[in-house]
């Protein structure tokens, strides 16, 4: 029996590696393992940034869309509180600012646009001998700033001396003694050719402003000084540019910038 045994031993382990492998999964033997083992194997996750995304720049505005009211009630509303003293030195010149009652446009927007224009050491101040304030309705001053829709304005020009019309329409702005007059149109649309030229109606605005009021403190129309080179404010940049550039401001580089008088 002894002997028996041991040959029963003897052919297991001749045997026993194959026969494992021929075992099915069920008929094997349990052991310990990873954990992984039998699961799928997930690929690590990485962080990674999203692509940045770029926008466009925005293109700037040229004119005002939808209609402008050609006529309003003839009456203004004036801004209100007074505004800071902008300048150095020299005489303090006080102004006013109103829009027209139906021209659709708010007087503290206007008024702001305004002081930001005259208030710029480009601007009139430049010279050293010039400061300006804004003041309201009932104080002491000496012009006013109007902003008046298109009919408005020419009637306010004509009665000062000054035809606005080009073609038969009031067409442009003016100053008259104590008035300056900008007329609703060219504060909404700017002009068709500076338009077609791309140019922004916020760097008209400042013209026009500047120019009216140059009128206003003595200057008169000056004349383009070559091809290419800034056009002087008082410049008719409203009707032509005569080869020169656009130019709101009357002090360039801290020196007044004057052309040929007209």
């Amino acid at each position: 029996m002894a002997v028996l045994v041991a040959v029963v031993g003897v052919l297991l382990g001749l045997v026993g590696p194959p026969l494992l492998d021929r075992l099915s999964a069920a008929e094997r033997p349990v052991t310990a393992g990873p954990k992984s083992i039998g699961s799928a194997v997930q690929p690590p996750v990485t962080a990674t940034s999203a692509p940045a995304v770029v926008q466009a720049p925005t293109p700037p505005l040229l004119r005002m869309p939808g209609p402008v009211p050609q006529s309003g009630r003839d009456s203004f509303r004036y801004a209100t509180g007074a505004g800071k003293v902008v300048g150095h030195a020299g005489t303090l010149r006080r102004y006013r600012v109103a829009t027209e009652d139906g021209s659709g446009e708010d007087v503290k927007e206007f008024s702001s646009a305004v002081e930001e224009a005259l208030g710029d050491p480009r601007s009139w101040t430049g010279s050293g001998q010039l400061r300006l304030q804004r003041v309201p309705d009932g104080s002491n001053y000496d012009f006013t700033v109007y902003l008046a829709t298109a009919d408005t304005a020419a009637r306010m020009c004509a009665a000062g001396g000054t035809d606005i019309r080009i073609g038969g329409k009031p067409y442009t702005s003016c100053r008259t003694p104590g008035k300056v007059i900008i007329n609703l149109n060219r504060w909404m649309l700017s002009v068709d050719y500076l338009v077609a030229a791309k140019l922004p109606l916020a760097t008209y605005r400042l013209y026009v402003i500047n120019h009216e009021t140059g009128h206003q403190l003595g200057h008169g129309h000056e004349q383009c000084l070559g091809k290419g080179k800034p056009a002087p404010v008082m410049q008719q940049q409203t009707l032509f540019l005569n080869g020169c550039t656009v130019n709101p401001w009357p002090y360039l580089d801290g020196a007044r910038y004057e052309g040929p008088p007209v």
